[in-house]
């Protein structure tokens, strides 16, 4: 297996963002279930971020341990993403 070594605060990142992105692809699958029929059975996800190479990269990298154990790999690359934004709808700060 290829073994690629990332600093800890780069993976750190990484792992964040990569955690971020699943959860949205998740929900994109639940609200256009038509895309899951693309994914085969036991197919490794992977999220590319349309203009984030080194993100890119990293993912790539840590996918291709699961392709050299015969799972296929697919590739979700998002294309356009909106930025996170709070759900709070009323907030009040007091000085204690």
């Amino acid at each position: 297996m290829n073994q690629i070594h990332w600093n800890p605060k780069t993976m750190n990142t990484m792992e964040r963002k990569n955690t971020e992105l699943i959860k949205e692809f998740n929900a994109y699958i639940r609200e256009h279930p038509e895309f899951a029929n693309d994914i085969p059975d036991n197919a490794v996800v992977i999220m590319q971020l349309e203009g984030d190479e080194e993100f890119n990269k990293w993912s790539l990298a840590l996918a291709r341990a699961y392709e050299e154990e015969g799972h296929p790999i697919i590739c979700a690359k998002i294309k356009k993403i909106r930025p996170v934004r709070s759900r709070i709808e009323e907030l009040e700060l007091d000085r204690v």
